[in-house]
């Protein structure tokens, strides 16, 4: 049974309201999902969340109308807290406006690199100073499109995107719940994949290699920095392999998602057209 809030004051909304920032999602280990097909997405890869709010007044679609039984059929079986809001309050609390009516809270996931299960040839993705939420979440996108085995996001210390910020939910479309998205420090990711023998590509403008010259087949954890400042001294150290996107234009550089998406599906072409 949803309990009815109808406060501008209530607790609880002032909270979501909270979670906007990384401080206190990181205190609360908690984030937000906003958006029909985000929540459905979230669902369907078996995130019960905390909390879950409804205003029955957006509820317009099909789509919308069968999460709200899920829900409720999740609160019946005293998994989740079920809330219907008025649509002034589900406006001030969800970030993208009517959102379609539906907000949840979840917690943080869980995965780590001790939990990774790899495959034969693993294909990594590693994101180092990614600043920007919609970069992140468009990586993930191509991440689950693409089929690599993980994407890992290294720690940062100087206010870099964290993966349970609610824009990268949203700008992967619900794809940070289908795959392995994992945050670590560079030193404990460095150390793990020399464990695991795993070769370590660097992207940069100073590469050698063009990649679409190197083989991209073997076990490979492939390294993305930020626009801005490209990847940290570690990662260059630590290389066995620097690539590079050649330009022939006035730029040196392309957006991080579109530059992460073209390197990955050229490790994919290759390793489809081995397996024939």
């Amino acid at each position: 049974m949803a309990t009815l809030l109808t406060s501008l004051h209530n607790a609880r909304i002032k909270n979501i309201l909270k979670l906007n920032n990384r401080r206190q999602r990181d205190a609360q280990k908690r984030t937000i999902v906003e958006g029909i097909r985000e929540i459905e997405r979230a669902l369907k890869c078996g995130i019960v969340p905390q909390e879950a709010y409804v205003c029955p007044e957006l509820i317009t679609t099909d789509e919308a109308t069968a999460v709200w039984q899920q829900l409720q059929s999740l609160a019946e079986q005293g998994q989740v807290a079920l809330f219907t809001i008025t649509a002034e309050l589900f406006a001030k609390a969800a970030y993208r406006g009517q959102s379609g009516g539906i907000l949840l809270v979840i917690p943080y996931l869980d995965h780590s690199l001790v939990s990774l299960s790899l495959s034969e040839t693993p294909l990594l993705l590693v994101i180092d100073g990614g600043e920007k939420p919609g970069n992140l979440g468009a990586i993930l996108r191509t991440a689950d499109a693409a089929g690599v085995d993980a994407v890992i996001v290294t720690s940062q210390t100087n206010g870099g995107t964290d993966i349970h910020n609610p824009n990268v939910v949203r700008a992967s479309l619900g794809a940070l719940f289908s795959l392995p998205v994992v945050e670590a420090t560079s030193e404990t990711l460095l150390s793990w994949l020399r464990q695991k023998q795993i070769q370590i590509a660097v992207l940069t403008p100073e590469g050698e290699r063009p990649y679409t010259e190197t083989n991209l087949q073997s076990s490979l954890a492939l390294v993305m920095g930020s626009e801005a400042f490209g990847v940290g001294p570690e990662w260059l150290a630590a290389a066995d392999i620097r690539l590079r996107i050649p330009m022939f234009g006035l730029v040196d550089s392309l957006n991080l998602s579109v530059a992460t998406a073209v390197v990955v599906f050229e490790a994919i072409r290759q390793r489809t057209m081995a397996g024939e």
